[in-house]
């Protein structure tokens, strides 16, 4: 599943780069407008408390082969649907899960 490895990572990527970018932009105006209003806020801390991890999940019980294979096909269907996963990784990727 190289195919859908990479679309999964380009998708982490894009996000992760979208995210920094938008924290920067609202930083710097911030800094802007305060700047203008003639005042000085105080900083905000760049890194806050991580929140508390989420209650452990019950272990779900082991789903049969087709099941498996048939969320396999409906995951790469969305990925394909979204354009992360061009025709011919979906038609790869498909006849792996099949055969």
């Amino acid at each position: 599943m190289p195919g859908l490895i990479r679309g999964v990572a380009r998708t982490a990527v894009v996000a992760g780069t979208a995210t920094a970018v938008s924290n920067r932009v609202s930083r710097r105006q911030q800094g802007r407008w305060a700047a203008q209003e003639g005042y000085h806020q105080e900083p905000q801390p760049q890194y806050q408390q991580p929140p508390p991890p989420p209650p452990p999940v019950a272990a779900t019980p082991p789903q049969d082969e087709m099941t498996q294979r048939i969320d396999q096909l409906k995951q790469l269907g969305d990925l394909k649907a979204q354009g992360v996963l061009t025709e011919a990784e979906f038609e790869e990727q498909k006849r792996r899960l099949l055969s």
